[in-house]
């Protein structure tokens, strides 16, 4: 929507009409990106960190919250539920190949990774660094490690949260948005740009 200042009727219509008109070309700049990070997904080789999905507002989890009962933890909503499906269907209609799907061991985390993708294998590294960052220097080493290495075949998933993705790559993203990863070998990779969920 574009914002009009309040300006007589007949300069009110042209600002907005400018404005629009502005707005069209740098919309259309952020579906081709979009359209040029797909097609990158769908020659696979890439590391994609996934933030998990819309959950109630707030952060970090319940006090005396535990691993091993979800019931505990603060989880999906039907909206991130429903972003997870999106972003499954998304993957299938543009054909991008899935070789692996690793995921933090938070509910929130798996129920978005399965939703998704079918299944999913906890990974450590991806452990929530919210509030406990005394293994974030080992963590990152971790990611790093697996983000740098060059591959064949299909994209890794990792569905993590936003502190890890911001440690991991200096990245904030929003909850269900996928910054995608181009490992480039020798210890070394690029943030080839960001999703927005489907």
């Amino acid at each position: 929507m574009c914002a009009v200042p309040q300006l007589s009727p007949a300069k009110g219509i042209a600002w907005a009409t400018a404005l629009c008109l502005l707005a069209v070309p740098a919309l259309a700049g952020h579906a081709h990106a979009d359209d040029g990070l797909w097609r990158r997904l769908a020659g696979g080789g890439q590391v994609v960190l996934l933030r998990h999905g819309t959950t109630p507002p707030g952060v970090g989890d319940p006090t005396g919250f535990r691993l091993d009962d979800c019931v505990t933890q603060r989880n999906l909503t039907e909206a991130g539920r429903e972003e997870a499906r999106r972003i499954g269907a998304a993957f299938k209609a543009r054909a991008v190949p899935v070789e692996r799907v690793l995921s933090s061991r938070w509910c929130r985390c798996l129920e978005t990774a399965r939703l998704a993708f079918g299944s999913a294998e906890a990974w450590e590294p991806l452990s929530s660094l919210f509030a406990d960052r005394t293994r974030q220097t080992e963590q990152t080493r971790a990611f790093r490690g697996l983000a740098a290495e060059k591959r064949a075949g299909g994209n890794t998933i990792l569905v993590t949260h936003g502190a890890n993705i911001v440690a991991f790559v200096g990245v904030s993203p929003a909850m269900a948005e996928m910054v995608i990863v181009a490992p480039e070998g020798n210890g070394n990779f690029t943030v080839a740009g960001r999703l927005p969920a489907p």
